[in-house]
């Protein structure tokens, strides 16, 4: 039996990755699309040939699984309803943008025994997989202190309404590279300083973002967590980490595989990118661990402890000295 699989709502951009890997998947049968917004949920969804189901509760009456790609501060709302209606969780980051929704998630979800995963793609990053093996192996000794980025262009819309967003680029860009951070060294965070500004666009939420996160061991790793690349640059943006060992670096570009092209005449050019789709290799782990009933790769604590980084960043930001980070 294939696992029966709704879209809670078109809102966030990473729900076309997410449709796809889904349509694509042989043991997945996408039974459609809610959103309460219909305009918006049908003109994503028909165009994709996914149904689009007006109520909420036919939706959940129709599937075992949900893929919530919400505004970040209708998560809890929309996570709370599918576990009390027992279905599966596939929630876009951050998972919370703030500590009560975050519990209350974890907690609905433990409750009704349902799998409760964050989307965190970079975690199947093949990149990043050789990296962690390297790291294993001892190549560069023990690690000193990493530098990493997530940069990218400013999505606007909803993602500029703190009331549903819960931030600016701090939480929205944050979270991936901490989910990698805690992977790599395999402790936690337990302390953020941060900064932010509006140097890009010059509105009321940040723009640009910086923190300091200091692991349990001592090691401690900068991220630049800012939309900062503009409209015209040639990708969306990026995900880098420097890593500084005792006896060498390793440098990891995860989205460096691509084609460029120039042509004459033309004020831009194309940027073609290759190599593993990480949505797939996702969507299939979220969808072998629900069928085949083992735990997912990327689960709800992940997704909280990653984003209870930015949360301590933001705290951060208003008393202007480091911040630990809540456990």
């Amino acid at each position: 039996m294939p696992l029966r699989v709704g879209l809670l709502t078109a809102a966030h951009l990473h729900v076309g990755g997410y449709a796809a890997a889904c349509k694509h998947h042989p043991d997945v049968e996408l039974i459609g699309m809610w959103d309460d917004q219909p305009e918006r949920g049908k003109g994503f969804s028909e165009p994709r040939g996914i149904p689009f189901i007006a109520g909420f509760d036919e939706l959940m009456a129709n599937v075992d699984a949900v893929v919530i790609t919400s505004e970040n501060m209708r998560h809890c709302e929309l996570a709370l309803k599918a576990a009390a209606a027992g279905k599966h969780i596939l929630c876009e980051k951050p998972l919370a943008a703030t500590e009560e929704h975050g519990a209350q998630i974890l907690e609905a979800a433990e409750k009704a025994g349902v799998k409760l995963m964050t989307a965190f793609p970079c975690r199947f990053s093949p990149a990043f997989q050789l990296l962690k093996a390297r790291v294993a192996n001892n190549e560069i000794g023990s690690i000193r202190a990493i530098c990493a980025t997530n940069r990218g262009r400013c999505p606007f819309g909803w993602f500029v309404e703190p009331a549903l967003s819960g931030g600016g680029s701090m939480i929205d860009h944050v979270v991936h590279v901490t989910d990698l951070l805690r992977d790599l060294l395999g402790e936690e965070p337990v302390r953020v300083q941060a900064q932010i500004g509006n140097n890009v666009y010059g509105q009321d939420w940040e723009d640009t973002a910086m923190l300091t996160i200091e692991f349990e061991s001592g090691i401690f790793a900068t991220l630049d967590s800012s939309w900062s690349r503009p409209s015209s640059y040639h990708t969306w943006g990026d995900v880098t980490m420097n890593v500084v060992g005792e006896h060498g670096v390793i440098e990891l570009d995860m989205f460096g595989q691509s084609v460029q092209r120039y042509a004459a005449g033309e004020l831009t050019h194309t940027s073609n990118g290759y190599g593993t789709d990480l949505d797939a290799a996702m969507v299939d782990d979220f969808v072998r661990a629900c069928l085949d009933d083992r735990p997912v790769k990327v689960n709800g604590f992940d997704g909280m402890q990653a984003a209870r980084v930015a949360i301590a960043g933001y705290k951060s930001v208003q008393t202007g000295q480091p911040v630990a980070v809540s456990a």
